[in-house]
């Protein structure tokens, strides 16, 4: 039995830890739909390569940073939801997350199950962020998890993966997703501390090659972005501002 999540508000700030002082997502009570930890506005950056996603499916709901983002900001975007813990749902009014509409869905559902039955090509970004009190589930990180997410991903779909770079299974969970994407991969360096937010994109093009976007990512910056961890993070909080005026 896992121990039920933990709430906590101090001033304007409202926070959901799994474990004692590890938070997995961060709140302003004045801006529910402001993204505060660095690894969201990191994950975000998935509009460098589908700046106008239809359909986006995210594993692990939290606290609904991301959720409410999209919901916000993207509003020709329909979005999905899976969240295998029953009490993370029940706090999703403490959380502000919107109920659900035309345009979200929040569903009981172990992510990699449902994946593993998803239409195939039926998705535009598929944002992983599922964790528990034991960091991220394996089942998330295998080999079949990453083939059933590129299977389901549209042509130019975009996965974005929230790993850990401490965590002893990271270079072997990267090694997989590099083997599943055939090498399409990218990230930011440095954008989000120990948080390692990498990009993995199924070709749009017949001859399978990657995305003008990915390669200039991947092979021109070599993953660095604009070169150092605080240049990127001002990059994500700038395609923030950029989606948010878009939105007007």
């Amino acid at each position: 039995m896992l121990p039920p999540p933990i709430v906590r508000t101090e001033g304007d700030r409202r926070t959901l830890e799994f474990t004692p002082g590890d938070i997995q997502s961060a709140m302003r009570l004045s801006r529910p739909t402001a993204l505060v930890l660095a690894y969201t506005r990191a994950m975000m950056c998935f509009v460098l390569l589908q700046p106008r996603p239809r359909r986006i499916v995210m594993v692990g709901l939290g606290g609904g940073s991301l959720a409410k983002f999209c919901h916000r900001h993207l509003p020709d975007a329909a979005m999905t939801v899976l969240e295998q813990r029953l009490e993370v749902i029940a706090l999703r009014e403490r959380f502000a997350l919107p109920p659900d509409d035309a345009r979200l869905r929040v569903l009981h559902a172990d992510g990699a199950a449902w994946l593993a039955l998803a239409a195939p090509g039926s998705i535009d970004v598929l944002l992983v962020d599922g964790f528990g009190p034991d960091g991220a589930p394996p089942a998330l990180a295998s080999s079949a998890f990453y083939a059933d997410c590129r299977r389901a991903l549209a042509p130019g779909g975009v996965l974005v993966a929230n790993m850990l770079s401490d965590d002893p299974g990271y270079v072997t969970a990267l090694q997989r997703l590099e083997l599943a994407f055939d090498g399409a991969l990218c990230w930011l360096s440095g954008i989000a501390g120990s948080n390692a937010i990498v990009f993995a994109q199924r070709p749009a093009r017949a001859d399978g090659s990657p995305g003008r976007a990915l390669r200039l990512l991947r092979d021109t910056l070599r993953n660095r972005g604009l070169g150092s961890g605080w240049c990127n993070r001002l990059l994500a909080r700038l395609l923030l501002a950029w989606l948010a005026r878009r939105r007007r």
